[in-house]
Protein backbone atom coordinates (compact mmCIF):
# COMPACT_ATOMS: atom_id res chain seq x y z
CA UNK A 1 0.00 0.00 0.00
CA UNK A 2 1.36 3.45 -0.94
CA UNK A 3 1.73 6.50 1.34
CA UNK A 4 -1.64 7.88 0.26
CA UNK A 5 -3.30 4.57 1.10
CA UNK A 6 -1.64 4.43 4.49
CA UNK A 7 -2.70 8.01 5.21
CA UNK A 8 -6.30 7.08 4.37
CA UNK A 9 -6.12 4.10 6.74
CA UNK A 10 -4.66 6.36 9.46
CA UNK A 11 -7.57 8.78 9.09
CA UNK A 12 -10.05 5.92 9.45
CA UNK A 13 -8.27 4.65 12.56
CA UNK A 14 -8.48 8.11 14.07
CA UNK A 15 -12.24 8.10 13.46
CA UNK A 16 -13.04 4.66 14.80
CA UNK A 17 -10.53 4.45 17.67
CA UNK A 18 -10.27 8.08 18.70
CA UNK A 19 -6.48 8.05 18.57
CA UNK A 20 -3.93 8.49 15.79
CA UNK A 21 -1.53 5.67 14.87
CA UNK A 22 2.07 6.58 15.71
CA UNK A 23 3.75 3.28 14.80
CA UNK A 24 3.19 0.72 12.08
CA UNK A 25 4.57 -2.83 11.89
CA UNK A 26 3.75 -4.61 8.65
CA UNK A 27 2.30 -8.11 8.98
CA UNK A 28 2.42 -8.83 5.26
CA UNK A 29 4.60 -11.88 5.95
CA UNK A 30 1.68 -13.62 7.64
CA UNK A 31 -1.15 -14.94 5.53
CA UNK A 32 -1.45 -15.21 1.79
CA UNK A 33 -3.89 -12.49 0.74
CA UNK A 34 -2.95 -9.06 -0.56
CA UNK A 35 -4.87 -6.77 1.79
CA UNK A 36 -2.94 -4.38 4.02
CA UNK A 37 -2.06 -5.81 7.45
CA UNK A 38 -0.33 -4.06 10.33
CA UNK A 39 0.01 -4.01 14.06
CA UNK A 40 -0.32 -0.33 14.92
CA UNK A 41 0.61 1.58 18.04
CA UNK A 42 -1.79 4.39 18.90
CA UNK A 43 -0.97 7.73 20.43
CA UNK A 44 -2.72 6.71 23.66
CA UNK A 45 -0.51 3.63 24.05
CA UNK A 46 -2.94 1.01 22.80
CA UNK A 47 -2.07 -1.43 20.04
CA UNK A 48 -4.36 -3.03 17.45
CA UNK A 49 -4.28 -5.29 14.44
CA UNK A 50 -5.49 -3.55 11.28
CA UNK A 51 -6.65 -5.05 8.00
CA UNK A 52 -7.32 -2.72 5.08
CA UNK A 53 -8.89 -3.64 1.75
CA UNK A 54 -6.96 -2.72 -1.38
CA UNK A 55 -9.52 -3.66 -4.06
CA UNK A 56 -13.09 -4.88 -4.50
CA UNK A 57 -12.17 -8.50 -3.74
CA UNK A 58 -10.45 -7.80 -0.43
CA UNK A 59 -13.25 -5.36 0.45
CA UNK A 60 -15.80 -8.18 0.19
CA UNK A 61 -13.55 -10.46 2.25
CA UNK A 62 -13.37 -7.88 5.02
CA UNK A 63 -17.12 -7.27 4.96
CA UNK A 64 -17.76 -11.00 5.26
CA UNK A 65 -15.29 -11.27 8.12
CA UNK A 66 -16.78 -8.27 9.91
CA UNK A 67 -20.23 -9.84 9.74
CA UNK A 68 -18.88 -12.82 11.66
CA UNK A 69 -17.32 -10.69 14.41
CA UNK A 70 -20.55 -8.76 14.71
CA UNK A 71 -22.77 -11.85 14.83
CA UNK A 72 -20.60 -14.05 17.07
CA UNK A 73 -19.36 -13.14 20.54
CA UNK A 74 -17.22 -16.16 21.24
CA UNK A 75 -13.89 -16.58 23.05
CA UNK A 76 -12.37 -18.32 20.04
CA UNK A 77 -12.52 -15.10 17.96
CA UNK A 78 -10.39 -11.99 18.44
CA UNK A 79 -12.30 -8.95 19.67
CA UNK A 80 -13.34 -6.46 17.00
CA UNK A 81 -12.26 -2.96 18.04
CA UNK A 82 -13.46 -0.93 15.09
CA UNK A 83 -14.83 -0.84 11.56
CA UNK A 84 -14.88 1.84 8.88
CA UNK A 85 -16.48 1.30 5.50
CA UNK A 86 -16.68 4.09 2.98
CA UNK A 87 -18.31 1.80 0.43
CA UNK A 88 -15.03 1.20 -1.38
CA UNK A 89 -12.10 0.15 0.83
CA UNK A 90 -13.10 -0.77 4.38
CA UNK A 91 -10.78 -1.10 7.37
CA UNK A 92 -11.23 -3.73 10.07
CA UNK A 93 -9.59 -3.29 13.47
CA UNK A 94 -9.09 -6.27 15.78
CA UNK A 95 -7.36 -6.87 19.06
CA UNK A 96 -3.60 -7.27 18.83
CA UNK A 97 -2.67 -10.94 19.25
CA UNK A 98 1.08 -10.41 18.95
CA UNK A 99 1.58 -11.78 22.45
CA UNK A 100 -0.11 -15.09 21.56
CA UNK A 101 1.76 -18.20 20.45
CA UNK A 102 1.53 -18.78 16.70
CA UNK A 103 2.44 -22.32 15.62
CA UNK A 104 4.50 -24.01 14.36
CA UNK A 105 6.19 -25.69 16.15
CA UNK A 106 3.43 -28.07 17.12
CA UNK A 107 3.23 -30.03 20.36
CA UNK A 108 0.70 -32.58 21.59
CA UNK A 109 -0.74 -29.82 23.79
CA UNK A 110 -1.20 -27.31 20.96
CA UNK A 111 -2.66 -29.96 18.65
CA UNK A 112 -5.09 -30.91 21.41
CA UNK A 113 -6.04 -27.26 21.95
CA UNK A 114 -6.90 -26.85 18.27
CA UNK A 115 -8.94 -30.07 18.27
CA UNK A 116 -10.87 -28.74 21.26
CA UNK A 117 -11.32 -25.42 19.47
CA UNK A 118 -12.76 -27.13 16.40
CA UNK A 119 -15.22 -29.05 18.58
CA UNK A 120 -16.30 -25.76 20.14
CA UNK A 121 -16.68 -24.10 16.74
CA UNK A 122 -18.76 -27.04 15.50
CA UNK A 123 -21.05 -26.70 18.54
CA UNK A 124 -21.61 -22.98 17.90
CA UNK A 125 -24.83 -21.91 16.21
CA UNK A 126 -24.03 -20.30 12.83
CA UNK A 127 -25.34 -16.77 12.32
CA UNK A 128 -28.61 -16.51 10.37
CA UNK A 129 -28.12 -16.16 6.64
CA UNK A 130 -24.59 -17.60 6.60
CA UNK A 131 -23.71 -19.19 3.29
CA UNK A 132 -23.90 -22.99 2.99
CA UNK A 133 -20.77 -25.08 2.56
CA UNK A 134 -22.70 -27.41 0.26
CA UNK A 135 -23.18 -24.50 -2.14
CA UNK A 136 -19.38 -24.22 -2.46
CA UNK A 137 -18.94 -27.67 -3.99
CA UNK A 138 -18.04 -26.29 -7.40
CA UNK A 139 -15.47 -23.92 -5.89
CA UNK A 140 -13.91 -26.84 -4.00
CA UNK A 141 -13.90 -29.20 -7.00
CA UNK A 142 -10.57 -30.55 -8.16
CA UNK A 143 -10.43 -33.95 -9.76
CA UNK A 144 -12.68 -33.07 -12.68
CA UNK A 145 -10.32 -30.16 -13.40
CA UNK A 146 -7.36 -32.54 -13.26
CA UNK A 147 -9.20 -34.92 -15.59
CA UNK A 148 -9.73 -32.04 -18.02
CA UNK A 149 -6.09 -30.91 -17.87
CA UNK A 150 -3.68 -33.16 -15.94
CA UNK A 151 -0.50 -31.35 -16.95
CA UNK A 152 -0.32 -28.86 -14.03
CA UNK A 153 -0.45 -31.75 -11.56
CA UNK A 154 1.90 -34.01 -13.52
CA UNK A 155 4.50 -31.23 -13.83
CA UNK A 156 4.85 -31.28 -10.05
CA UNK A 157 6.28 -34.80 -10.20
CA UNK A 158 4.11 -36.08 -7.35
CA UNK A 159 2.54 -38.87 -9.40
CA UNK A 160 3.07 -40.56 -12.74
CA UNK A 161 0.69 -40.42 -15.71
CA UNK A 162 0.08 -44.15 -15.29
CA UNK A 163 -0.84 -43.73 -11.60
CA UNK A 164 -3.20 -40.88 -12.42
CA UNK A 165 -4.90 -42.82 -15.20
CA UNK A 166 -5.46 -45.73 -12.84
CA UNK A 167 -6.54 -43.82 -9.74
CA UNK A 168 -8.33 -40.74 -11.02
CA UNK A 169 -11.76 -42.40 -11.49
CA UNK A 170 -11.84 -43.60 -7.87
CA UNK A 171 -10.56 -40.29 -6.53
CA UNK A 172 -13.12 -38.29 -8.47
CA UNK A 173 -16.06 -40.54 -7.64
CA UNK A 174 -15.17 -40.50 -3.94
CA UNK A 175 -14.66 -36.74 -3.83
CA UNK A 176 -17.95 -36.15 -5.65
CA UNK A 177 -19.72 -37.91 -2.78
CA UNK A 178 -18.12 -35.74 -0.07
CA UNK A 179 -20.77 -34.77 2.50
CA UNK A 180 -20.62 -30.98 2.78
CA UNK A 181 -24.15 -30.31 4.02
CA UNK A 182 -24.82 -29.66 7.68
CA UNK A 183 -25.86 -27.05 10.21
CA UNK A 184 -22.61 -26.60 12.12
CA UNK A 185 -20.39 -23.53 12.02
CA UNK A 186 -17.44 -24.13 9.69
CA UNK A 187 -14.43 -21.79 9.53
CA UNK A 188 -13.38 -23.00 6.08
CA UNK A 189 -9.67 -22.12 6.20
CA UNK A 190 -8.02 -23.74 9.21
CA UNK A 191 -4.22 -23.41 8.95
CA UNK A 192 -1.46 -22.28 11.28
CA UNK A 193 -1.46 -18.72 9.92
CA UNK A 194 -5.09 -18.47 11.09
CA UNK A 195 -4.47 -20.11 14.49
CA UNK A 196 -2.90 -18.87 17.69
CA UNK A 197 -2.90 -19.90 21.34
CA UNK A 198 -3.25 -17.74 24.41
CA UNK A 199 -3.20 -19.17 27.94
CA UNK A 200 -3.62 -22.66 26.46
CA UNK A 201 -6.74 -21.72 24.49
CA UNK A 202 -6.75 -21.69 20.69
CA UNK A 203 -8.23 -18.82 18.67
CA UNK A 204 -9.17 -18.64 15.00
CA UNK A 205 -8.79 -15.56 12.81
CA UNK A 206 -9.74 -14.76 9.19
CA UNK A 207 -13.42 -15.71 9.10
CA UNK A 208 -14.28 -14.52 5.59
CA UNK A 209 -14.84 -18.09 4.32
CA UNK A 210 -17.12 -19.18 7.15
CA UNK A 211 -20.14 -21.29 6.25
CA UNK A 212 -22.74 -23.61 7.71
CA UNK A 213 -22.00 -27.22 6.91
CA UNK A 214 -20.26 -30.43 7.91
CA UNK A 215 -17.76 -29.63 10.70
CA UNK A 216 -15.55 -32.54 9.67
CA UNK A 217 -14.45 -30.36 6.76
CA UNK A 218 -12.47 -28.08 9.09
CA UNK A 219 -10.61 -30.92 10.78
CA UNK A 220 -9.73 -32.79 7.59
CA UNK A 221 -8.64 -29.68 5.69
CA UNK A 222 -6.31 -28.72 8.58
CA UNK A 223 -4.44 -32.03 8.88
CA UNK A 224 -2.27 -31.83 5.71
CA UNK A 225 -0.76 -28.50 6.77
CA UNK A 226 -0.37 -29.74 10.35
CA UNK A 227 1.77 -32.69 9.24
CA UNK A 228 3.70 -30.55 6.75
CA UNK A 229 4.68 -28.28 9.66
CA UNK A 230 6.04 -31.07 11.84
CA UNK A 231 2.82 -32.18 13.51
CA UNK A 232 1.48 -35.74 13.67
CA UNK A 233 0.51 -37.65 10.52
CA UNK A 234 -3.16 -37.33 9.54
CA UNK A 235 -3.99 -40.87 10.62
CA UNK A 236 -2.82 -40.13 14.17
CA UNK A 237 -6.02 -38.24 14.95
CA UNK A 238 -8.24 -41.16 13.92
CA UNK A 239 -10.37 -39.04 11.62
CA UNK A 240 -10.69 -41.81 9.01
CA UNK A 241 -13.22 -43.57 11.23
CA UNK A 242 -15.75 -40.75 10.92
CA UNK A 243 -18.59 -41.14 8.42
CA UNK A 244 -17.77 -39.30 5.21
CA UNK A 245 -14.09 -38.86 6.08
CA UNK A 246 -12.67 -40.71 3.08
CA UNK A 247 -14.84 -38.65 0.73
CA UNK A 248 -13.71 -35.38 2.32
CA UNK A 249 -10.06 -36.48 2.23
CA UNK A 250 -10.39 -37.16 -1.50
CA UNK A 251 -12.10 -33.79 -1.98
CA UNK A 252 -9.33 -31.88 -0.18
CA UNK A 253 -6.62 -33.74 -2.10
CA UNK A 254 -8.36 -32.92 -5.37
CA UNK A 255 -8.65 -29.24 -4.49
CA UNK A 256 -4.88 -28.98 -4.05
CA UNK A 257 -4.12 -31.30 -6.97
CA UNK A 258 -5.99 -29.05 -9.39
CA UNK A 259 -4.35 -25.83 -8.18
CA UNK A 260 -0.84 -26.35 -6.79
CA UNK A 261 0.71 -26.61 -10.26
CA UNK A 262 -1.03 -23.58 -11.76
CA UNK A 263 0.85 -20.30 -12.44
CA UNK A 264 1.56 -18.08 -9.47
CA UNK A 265 -1.13 -15.58 -8.55
CA UNK A 266 0.42 -12.09 -8.97
CA UNK A 267 -1.32 -10.53 -5.96
CA UNK A 268 -0.84 -13.66 -3.80
CA UNK A 269 2.44 -15.24 -4.91
CA UNK A 270 2.79 -17.58 -1.90
CA UNK A 271 -0.53 -19.37 -2.37
CA UNK A 272 0.78 -21.99 -4.81
CA UNK A 273 3.64 -22.82 -2.45
CA UNK A 274 1.32 -23.54 0.45
CA UNK A 275 -1.02 -25.51 -1.81
CA UNK A 276 1.92 -27.66 -2.95
CA UNK A 277 3.03 -28.16 0.64
CA UNK A 278 -0.40 -29.48 1.54
CA UNK A 279 -0.75 -31.56 -1.62
CA UNK A 280 2.45 -33.45 -0.76
CA UNK A 281 0.59 -34.74 2.30
CA UNK A 282 -3.00 -34.87 1.04
CA UNK A 283 -2.36 -36.89 -2.13
CA UNK A 284 -0.70 -39.93 -0.50
CA UNK A 285 -3.14 -39.65 2.42
CA UNK A 286 -6.06 -39.94 0.00
CA UNK A 287 -4.42 -42.89 -1.73
CA UNK A 288 -3.88 -44.72 1.58
CA UNK A 289 -7.42 -43.99 2.72
CA UNK A 290 -8.95 -45.33 -0.49
CA UNK A 291 -6.65 -48.36 -0.68
CA UNK A 292 -4.97 -47.10 -3.86
CA UNK A 293 -1.31 -47.63 -4.70
CA UNK A 294 0.99 -44.86 -3.46
CA UNK A 295 1.53 -42.08 -6.00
Amino acid sequence: MNDAGTAAVAAKLQRVLGAAPVGWVSMAQRGYTHNGRWVVELADGRTAFVKAAVDALTAEWLRAERRMYTALRQPFLPRMLGWDDDGALPVLVLEDLSDADWPPPWTPETVGAVCELLRTVADTQPPPGLRRLADQREALAGWELVERDPEPLLRLGLCSPAWLDRCLPALRATADAAPLAGDALVHGDVRSDNLCLRAGRALLVDWNLAAAGNPLFDLISWLPSLYAEGGPPPEALGVQQAPGASELIALIAGFFAARAGLPRIPHAPRVRDVQLQQLRVALPWAARTLGLPPP
